[in-house]
């Protein structure tokens, strides 16, 4: 026979305590309150197991965790790196390269470019380390942008570098007669005495006095826009234009050996001196123009004198007084 469960209860008309058997609600009250100590004691333990003790789980999780820290903290400091690298090397772009060239620095606004729009890191936020994953995401696309500015920056670079080489090409830089063929420099640019009307004149350009016949030479690439004749002024001359603002003028030639349209490169022989037009005796007057003005050609000779060639060159053309034409 199975055991029974009974309370006890004082009765009042015998004035004693009396054993009264379990009816269905002592035994659901019975059994609840053992569940509650069977729960409390069970909650209990699996605090007390899970606050000090670990599984291999949550010590494999643990070490995951930790490693994937320390990780996202060394790409941060590899992306600082690379942030002082770049702002070094926007620097140097537009201190020396762009500077080289002439040119002004890459636009501010392109160079550091913003973001705008939704949040594009929605779908990173809710988690333990959202806030460390999102700041990383975010520099790092910060430096993809950078990079991609300072990319099309080098391109603009690269183009002014093929430009440059062109330039130098152009540059008049060499004497339009040989040196050794100088009998002497004639008069220089500045004010000079006129030879026929005794008057004290500018003189834009350099006599290089010659024989009859002496070969004269393109001082830099360029394309013949004039080769023609008139009785007075210039006489026989060509004007050539080399690009990037320059032109240079020879004038009181013997003979023309370029046409108009003609391409040239430096060196080649565009005609011979002479004596026609204004002039008081064989040379060459030479001029160089920059965009529209004319300059002193004895800036660009740099390619054929020596420093103490160029010297004597600069002291021949400031001692004569009176021009050839």
């Amino acid at each position: 026979m199975a055991k029974r469960f009974h309370k006890h209860q004082y009765n009042e008309g015998k004035l004693r305590m009396e054993e009264i058997p379990f009816d269905l609600r002592d035994y659901v009250l019975f059994a609840v309150k053992r569940l509650a100590v069977f729960g409390v004691i069970s909650g209990g333990s699996v605090f007390l197991f899970d606050s000090y003790f670990e599984s291999p789980t949550d010590r494999s999780q643990r070490r995951e965790i930790a490693f994937l820290e320390d990780r996202l903290a060394k790409i941060d400091e590899e992306m600082t790196n690379m942030s002082v690298i770049l702002s070094d090397i926007s620097e140097r772009d537009d201190a020396i390269y762009r500077s080289i060239f002439g040119v002004e620095s890459y636009p501010s606004h392109l160079r550091n470019p913003g973001i705008g729009g939704a949040d594009r890191q929605r779908s990173l936020r809710g988690f333990d380390h959202s806030q460390a994953v999102i700041s990383s995401q975010e520099r790092l696309a910060e430096l993809q942008r950078k990079l991609v500015a300072q990319s099309r920056s080098f391109e603009e670079v690269l183009d002014l570098a093929k430009s440059q080489t062109e330039l130098l090409k152009s540059i008049p830089a060499i004497q339009p007669i040989r040196n050794e063929e100088l009998r002497r420099m004639a008069s220089g640019y500045g004010f000079r005495i006129h030879p026929i009307y005794k008057v004290r004149k500018m003189h834009y350009g350099m006599d290089f006095s010659a024989p009859t016949g002496t070969e004269i030479f393109a001082t830099g690439d360029g394309e013949v826009v004039l080769a023609k004749r008139t009785w007075n002024g210039f006489g026989l001359h060509v004007i050539i234009r080399h690009g990037f603002g320059y032109e240079t003028l020879y004038a009181h030639m013997s003979k023309i050996m370029v046409r108009k349209g003609q391409k040239l490169k430096r060196g080649d022989i565009i005609g011979l001196v002479g004596s026609t037009g204004t002039s008081v005796a064989p040379h060459l007057h030479y001029e160089v123009h920059k965009d529209g003005r004319k300059v002193n050609p004895a800036q660009y000779y740099f390619n054929d004198l020596t420093p103490a060639q160029y010297e004597e060159m600069l002291l021949q053309s400031a001692s004569s007084n009176q021009s050839f034409d």
